[in-house]
């Protein structure tokens, strides 16, 4: 028996471990048995019973469960520590290999060196492939093999290294399937410690319409103008190989946003600290503002501007925010509040149902300025102004902040010019203190 372990790829489409493992079974006469563990090491730390997230991945693991049902299989679904279960498993004679798509966040890493040597102990192998992101950390490095930590020099390497083949997808999985096995019953949410939620979950198909006019439409959070598959993207739920065919070259945005995801990944990858600190270590001797009363303000949506409250209100209710609003609102947090990244960061992570740790780190750290091509810190986004370019008849506003315009409507918590002035000089001063040291 091989085991395939979803993570991060809960599909039996083009997924490549998967695909080699049913390939890997059929050549040795043996039997693919599909494995997903629910992480008790990190639905511990999650405070919400009513997380979205956990209530998405159960109800993609039925929809697994009934798509191999039909093929007379069966998903085993257990919960627990990953390595618990794995060295119960790779003590299993019957068990032979396992196989997994790659996973590069810090944890991930090193839960799953553990693992590999739980079964190189057993002498059964463990195949860890690249299925996540379309070039892996090592594969678009600068000649010297360090990281690129601007985005336009990394992108033109990474159109340039993409093989022909790098887009092609991985056979369907087929089987050969294990029988069912009666000691594996899915478990419910509750059994989990969590409970059902409302979900509004968007199509797993790209609009085409969309991807058309991505390019002029994408920054109008009014407009549907965004593929909104980030949480597929997220937990795999749709292949990154069949997003990028369906753009590539043509809708070079498009494509340009997914070259982004790789970029972030290998970003957390080299520098696994960034959750924690500044890519840039001077941007760790700012000093941030400890104001309760503003941090609340903002994350309850009720700043008095108009289009980050907006964007706070969407997340809130929603587990979404459009990408132009993230800008803005956490630049907003950053710059007009003067308040550390890092709340924003560990906010964002407790809201959004698209949340990956590459890309929320690598984007709160671009809004910061301490980051990776991040905006110098003295560009400091308007609120007032970005509204004006890109929400000009308050159709986004309005959907979420019904009392705009109305005298309910709180004034701002913080003047613009001042706030822009006072951290013009924070971050000069932390940036001149750290050039002494």
């Amino acid at each position: 028996m091989v085991l395939h372990w979803f993570r991060r790829d809960l599909r039996l489409e083009d997924n490549h471990a998967l695909s080699s493992a049913c390939q890997y079974s059929k050549e040795r006469g043996s039997h693919v048995q599909c494995i997903f563990i629910f992480d008790s090491n990190i639905l511990s730390e999650l405070e919400n019973p009513r997380d979205r997230r956990v209530a998405f991945i159960h109800a993609e693991l039925q929809r697994i469960q009934f798509e191999l049902a039909q093929q007379g299989a069966q998903l085993w679904v257990v919960y627990g520590d990953p390595i618990v279960w794995h060295t119960r498993w790779s003590e299993d004679p019957s068990v032979e290999a396992l196989f997994a798509n790659r996973d590069y966040e810090p944890y991930a890493g090193l839960r799953d060196t553990s693992v590999a040597q739980l079964y190189a102990e057993k002498g059964k192998p463990c195949k860890w492939v690249k299925d996540h992101v379309l070039m892996e950390p090592h594969e678009v490095l600068k000649e010297d093999r360090t990281p690129y930590l601007v985005f336009t020099p990394y992108a033109r390497k990474w159109k340039s290294l993409l093989p022909p083949e790098g887009l092609a997808a991985f056979p369907d999985a087929k089987g050969p399937w294990s029988p069912p096995s009666p000691a594996y019953t899915f478990p419910s949410l509750e059994d989990l410690g969590f409970q059902a939620c409302s979900l509004a979950i968007p199509s797993r198909e790209i609009p085409m319409d969309v991807l058309a006019h991505y390019k002029e439409t994408r920054d109008f959070p009014g407009e549907a103008g965004t593929s909104r598959l980030s949480v597929h993207l997220r937990f795999g739920t749709r292949s990154i190989r069949s997003l990028a065919r369906s753009a590539y070259p043509t809708h070079e945005t498009y494509v340009n946003e997914l070259i982004w995801r790789d970029f972030y990944q290998m970003i957390l990858k080299h520098f696994p600290q960034c959750p924690d600190k500044a890519i840039k270590p001077a941007y760790d001797h700012i000093r941030w503002e400890n104001n309760t009363e503003h941090f609340a303000s903002w994350c309850q949506g009720e700043t008095g501007y108009p289009l980050v409250d907006a964007g706070m209100r969407e997340l809130n209710e929603t587990g979404f925010m459009h990408n132009r609003v993230r800008m803005v609102v956490a630049s907003f947090l950053t710059k007009h509040l003067l308040l550390d990244w890092r709340l924003g960061a560990a906010y964002f992570a407790a809201k959004l149902l698209d949340f990956d740790l590459a890309s929320n780190v690598g984007g709160w750290q671009w809004a910061s300025g301490s980051g990776c091509d991040a905006a110098p810190y003295f560009r400091i986004f308007n609120p007032s102004s970005q509204m004006e370019r890109f929400d000009k008849a308050a159709v986004y506003v309005k959907k979420w902040v019904p009392e705009y315009g109305t005298s309910t409507y709180p004034v701002p918590i913080v003047d613009h010019k001042m706030a822009r002035e006072r951290a013009l000089f924070r971050y000069k001063e932390g940036l001149s203190f750290a050039s002494l040291m």
